[in-house]
């Protein structure tokens, strides 16, 4: 099975950027169709980015959608999630996570196989 470990996250002031990163381990990175969900306090684990195995196609929430961005690099078995324009509403817990199979369902988190720990991002205003 694949290990994801994610890092980045902070504190940073409204309006600024910040990238995460997920770095997996035992398995290619490939093999895997890729997400980025977040969990602020007191609410749902909510979607946020997906991304196909080669980064071809991607899909974002409507409350991100043109000002963050997903990405990876299998080579270096990386997903990515440039954060520009930050808001406090961004605050969160960040989860990346790994679906087997033909994409599907990338919204869902029932869809996904293997999760992260997380890294938490904190935008003050």
């Amino acid at each position: 099975q694949v290990q994801l470990v994610e890092s980045g996250g902070g504190l940073v002031q409204d309006g600024d950027s910040l990238r995460l990163s997920c770095a997996a381990s035992g398995r290619p990175l490939s093999w895997y169709s890729m997400a980025w969900f977040r969990q602020a306090p007191g609410k749902e684990r909510e979607f946020v980015a997906a991304t196909n195995w080669d980064g071809g196609s991607t899909y974002y929430s409507g409350s991100v959608k043109g000002r963050f961005t997903i990405s990876r690099d299998n080579a270096k078995n990386t997903v990515y999630l440039q954060m520009n324009s930050l808001k406090p509403e961004d605050t969160a817990v960040y989860y990346c996570a790994a679906q087997t199979g033909a994409p599907r369902d990338w919204e869902m988190k029932y869809s996904y196989n293997y999760w992260g720990q997380g890294t938490q991002v904190q935008v003050s205003s």
